[in-house]
């Protein structure tokens, strides 16, 4: 035992408004034992330990100050993992991470082990795991010569060992209680991953058991609320349906070739991100301007695959970089205010609340695939030279 135990006696009883001889007269003992017990000079018998922590209605552990400790090594453990990961974003290339990356996984086995119940350690670890396994093997596909849509190797990606590990730690966050957010993250991770292995009767089987989009969260919660907070939500829903809009949309060009590769799927495109500008109509895309650059993104790998012209090719890329630039500074500036009509009761946006994808690393991710007389191009505009420092 040590000296918190005393403090923790004393803690708990003012917070509870009782004196020492209340405690006392409970469990036995007399008023100058709990005297001694809260200055340090001694200790209670080990017996009496339950019945104290029983009055204070708190587990033994929490007594002894052991369930602080736990939580604040757990929530040391994330904060140093989610920094490493954040700072690198979820990239699906390979070789693109660091050696430090590796030391995070290891760090996170290690607490996995020590805390092997703890959801939020183990999504973790389950997210690390699925980076490096793409940091390291990536992923292949091939064309079905019925669809001609472009589907995973599974033969492949079913030795990647990391993803191995990753389905398995999953799987077991999934089965230790985790909250209703920390659920649905592995489930959505989860999900695509199955089926990159193969586990396609996995994969339905755990999305048929989630709820319909008609009941997700975004939608009830503007039906649910009024006033001020009604109006936020609304606003949120909008974006929310709006990005997962994006998602689907621009997954099915990218795994048809008879789609990501015509004019049509570069309409597509184009269409999305003038529902954007349509709603940010001022401009002002706060959190949203990486998702419009992305956008730019891949028209700009459209026109770069299909002989477009450098003018178009630059022109696009230029809008790459104004959105990625823009989305850095309210990154460091903060105080970010929505103001076009449809979303102009969303929060407001702190310093460094959010921070864009990649963002120590973005440029060398995103220019590692461009053609070299494309990148000669790029060098030459001194707007651009911060994206080869």
């Amino acid at each position: 035992m040590n000296l918190t135990l005393g403090n923790k006696i004393k803690e708990l009883r003012k917070r509870d408004g009782r004196k020492q001889e209340d405690l006392a007269l409970a469990i036995g003992v007399t008023n100058q034992a709990v005297s001694r017990w809260e200055s340090g000079g001694c200790y209670p018998d080990i017996e009496i330990i339950p019945a104290i922590a029983n009055y204070f209605n708190v587990s033994i552990d929490e007594l002894f100050g052991y369930n602080n400790d736990r939580e604040n090594k757990i929530k040391n453990i994330l904060t140093k993992a989610s920094d490493i990961i954040t700072k690198q974003g979820f990239t699906m290339y390979q070789g693109c991470l660091p050696d430090e990356f590796e030391e995070c996984i290891n760090m996170l086995r290690l607490a996995s082990e020590e805390f092997p119940g703890e959801p939020k350690i183990l999504l973790k670890l389950a997210q690390a795991l699925l980076m490096w396994g793409w940091n390291k093997f990536g992923a292949k596909g091939h064309k079905n010569d019925v669809t001609g849509n472009i589907e995973d190797n599974v033969e492949y990606n079913s030795k990647n060992i990391y993803w191995q590990e990753a389905v398995q730690v999953y799987e077991k966050a999934l089965r230790s209680n985790p909250n209703a957010e920390d659920r649905s993250i592995a489930i959505r991770q989860l999900t695509p991953l199955y089926c990159r292995m193969g586990e396609y009767d996995k994969a339905k089987k755990l999305a048929n058991e989630q709820d319909t989009i008609v009941i997700c969260k975004e939608l009830l919660l503007p039906m649910a609320t009024v006033g001020d907070e009604k109006a936020r939500y609304q606003d949120e829903r909008i974006l929310a349906l709006l990005t997962n809009l994006q998602f689907s949309i621009c997954e099915s060009i990218a795994l048809r070739p008879d789609i990501s590769s015509t004019e049509y799927g570069k309409n597509v495109v184009l269409s999305l991100i003038k529902l954007y500008e349509t709603i940010f109509i001022d401009g002002k895309c706060g959190g949203y301007h990486g998702e419009i650059g992305h956008l730019y993104l891949d028209l700009t790998k459209y026109e770069m695959n299909n002989n477009g012209s450098m003018e178009t090719i630059l022109g696009y890329f230029n809008k790459v970089f104004d959105h990625y630039k823009e989305s850095v500074r309210i990154y460091n500036d903060g105080e970010y205010v929505y103001s076009a009509p449809l979303v102009a009761n969303l929060n407001p946006i702190a310093k460094g609340e959010l921070s864009p994808v990649d963002m120590d690393d973005f440029w060398n991710k995103t220019l590692k695939f461009f053609r070299s007389d494309v990148l000669d191009e790029i060098r030459k505009n001194p707007k651009f030279a911060e994206c080869f420092e």
